[in-house]
């Protein structure tokens, strides 16, 4: 018996992040594909983490040099980089 799984009926949505906004102080106003949007603050993230690369992003300027790469929040290829679901949820 052979089995096959029909797959084309599957209207699964790919959210990306469409554009992102700096607000200040490390939030961010991102906007989705779905038409969805949320503010999130990176600060909490940032101040935690003991990695000095991440660290390197408690610098306000460098912070804010982000872009959208391949729908997704992306800063200086890759460096940081969090999930969509994450971001879309509004979790670090």
């Amino acid at each position: 018996m052979k089995i096959t799984e029909d797959y084309s009926t599957d209207n699964h949505e790919v959210i990306e992040v469409s554009k992102a906004k700096y607000v200040g102080d490390y939030a961010v106003r991102i906007f989705f594909s779905d038409g969805f949007n949320r503010l999130v603050d990176f600060k909490p993230f940032l101040e935690k983490s003991v990695h000095p690369q991440i660290q390197g992003y408690m610098d306000e300027e460098k912070f804010k040099t982000f872009k959208i790469v391949d729908g997704n929040l992306n800063w200086n290829d890759y460096e940081l980089i969090f999930s969509i679901e994450d971001l879309y949820d509004g979790i670090l």
